[in-house]
This record gives C-alpha cells, structure tokens and sequence, in this order.
C-alpha cells in the first residue's frame, strides 16, 4: 500500500492519497482548495483514480473533487452528502481498492455527514479528530453527537491505528489512537459538561496550558 498525507491548501489542510501497487488503483480523499500537489503525485503514479473519498461536505474538504471526478472516477461519501456522491456510504460500508479494503465509519457531530476512512491501520479522521483537539460544533446537540463520535466510535479502535487528521493543527502531523487516547485534553473528558466546558473555552485553555 502507499499511503501519503499532501498538503491541500486552506487553514493547513491535508489530503489524502491511497494506493495498490499491484492493481495501480488509487484513491484521492479529501481534494481541497490546492490539488497540484495531489496532481502530481498521482500523474507520477500513472495510477487510475478509483476513488474520490470525502470525509465531509465543507468547502475546503470537497472544492477539489471535480478535478478528480471524471471519467470511471466514482465519489464516495456519506449517503445523504448534498454532492450527491456516486457510492453513497453508511456506518461499516467498505470499498474495494484492487487488495485493500478501506472502511468508513459515520462520525457525525462537527458536520451532519462526517466520516472516517480506515485502511491498513489509517484513520483517516477529517476534522471529526485532529491531533490534540477536534472539530468545532455549532450547538450543544452537535456537540452531544460528536461526544458519542469519538467515544463510542473512535475509541473503540485499536491503539495502535494512526490518525490521520484533516489539517495540520498539532504537534504532529499523524498521531495514534493511543496517543490522542491519553493526551488529548477533549479524550479526558469523559464526561458530557465537561466535554463542552472546554470546547466553550479553548482558546483560554490553550493559553493556559501553552499548547499550540
């Protein structure tokens, strides 16, 4: 398998490139404001683009896709994504990539049609996970959801699997499960309240405790 994160553009967006060397399939997730670095690496390939794979609808997630959506390209995303995705996915759905199977898994709360993508020990988390934070919420009923997302969701993975976020807002740009699991100051708060006293207090807490 190759597996690269390339930078998209944006608010420090990352991209995603997935590929099976023996049936030279690839998949693009994420496509963004800036695809040429994507382009390229893909034209380098010479691979076929399979897949265009969205963790989420927001702009700087999807601005991307119709350079990539042509031809036999099919765009997967959650089922009820306002692109109209050509393979409309649910919780557990999996997609085929020559020898790998990448899952999805529905992780709504920072958006309504959020997801997560797992491959060959790669989470590809959008903006539902980010190494040492998470995704904004507009209310306290998303925020709730987002809450079930990563507790009952995320966490429930092995340690050992990467997470790879959707913008570069960490101290790293890939983490881990366990990582995030025992440093990441919203995976401390196991309890609801607390969970949103800090999303409603963020920025004071980053300050405070110097975080980046």
């Amino acid at each position: 398998m190759i597996f690269e994160q390339i930078d998209a553009g944006g608010d420090r967006n990352f991209c995603y490139l997935i590929a099976d060397e023996a049936s030279r399939q690839c998949a693009v997730v994420d496509p963004g404001y800036d695809t040429d670095k994507l382009e390229a690496r893909v034209k380098e390939l010479g691979y076929d683009v399979t897949y265009v794979l969205n963790t989420h609808g927001h702009h700087d997630h999807v601005a991307g896709n119709d350079v990539f959506r042509k031809g036999a390209t099919q765009l997967a995303a959650y089922k009820e994504a306002a692109s109209n995705p050509d393979i409309p996915l649910d919780h557990g759905a999996e997609l085929r990539l020559g020898d790998l199977t990448i899952s999805a898994l529905f992780t709504p709360g920072h958006y309504l049609d959020s997801m997560c993508f797992l491959v060959g020990g790669k989470l590809m988390t959008g903006d539902t996970l980010f190494v040492g934070c998470i995704g904004g919420t507009r209310d306290r009923d998303n925020a709730q959801t987002q809450f079930h997302s990563l507790f009952d969701v995320i966490l429930q993975l092995d340690d050992a699997i990467e997470v790879c976020p959707g913008h570069d807002y960490g101290e790293k740009p890939i983490s881990s499960i366990g990582y995030e699991r025992t440093t990441n100051p919203f995976l401390q708060r196991t309890d609801f309240d607390d969970f949103t006293w800090l999303k409603a207090n963020w920025e004071a807490y980053k300050a405070e405790h110097g975080l980046p």
